[in-house]
């Protein structure tokens, strides 16, 4: 499979992006989701293909910026579709199919088909989970950094809290997350970027 390389995925972020500060904060979330990744990876033998991991990072949510409104501002009660206006956007770009499956496979600890029909998403009905490695690596690194105003840090126990809402099960499934991948340390990134941790 080919991977692009970080120049190519800033290329594409620029490309896309509406605005400066559309590209600041996506791209900057992008990075730091790729640094927490790293971290994990090299805190522990996860057997895992690194470039895949940073290239899925760096990537994951770019289809935010497809939601971005005349305004200027992000359709939020859309947001749920960033993951598959991403894939579909990365296809569009020629990647393959493995690069795009970052995008529509990362929301929360993994959309079902029955969530989707449940809660009535406006999603097509199908599994959104993370089938490898790889894409769970970047769909839990995810959850330790929000785009929120102003973006910030999520700690473990905060994300466990947010996303028990959804269901006991979505809440165990984090904290399986947890003890495969590790906790970050995300100290030196909150004193790199400025952001509080919530």
């Amino acid at each position: 499979m080919r991977i692009p390389s970080d120049e190519e995925i800033r290329a594409l972020h620029e490309k896309h992006a509406p605005t400066e500060e559309a590209f600041d904060l996506v791209h900057t979330h992008c990075r730091i989701v790729c640094e927490v990744a790293e971290q994990l990876m090299a805190a522990r033998d996860l057997g895992l293909d690194a470039e895949l991991v940073r290239a899925g990072a760096l990537l994951h949510d770019i289809g935010v910026y497809r939601l971005y409104g005349p305004s200027g501002e992000i359709e939020h009660g859309q947001y749920i579709r960033h993951g598959v206006l991403g894939h579909d956007l990365l296809r569009e770009a020629g990647l393959p199919e493995g690069i795009c499956r970052f995008c529509s496979h990362h929301t929360g600890v993994g959309v079902t088909r029955e969530d989707v029909e449940r809660q009535g998403l406006p999603l097509p009905p199908t599994d959104y989970l993370a089938e490898t490695g790889e894409e769970e690596l970047v769909m839990y690194a995810d959850k330790f950094h929000s785009k929120s105003r102003p973006p910030t840090f999520v700690s473990a126990p905060t994300y466990t809290a947010n996303v028990r809402r959804f269901g006991d099960d979505k809440a165990a499934r984090f904290t399986a997350m947890i003890d495969r991948f590790g906790a970050p340390d995300l100290g030196p990134l909150m004193d790199a970027y400025g952001h509080a941790l919530v």
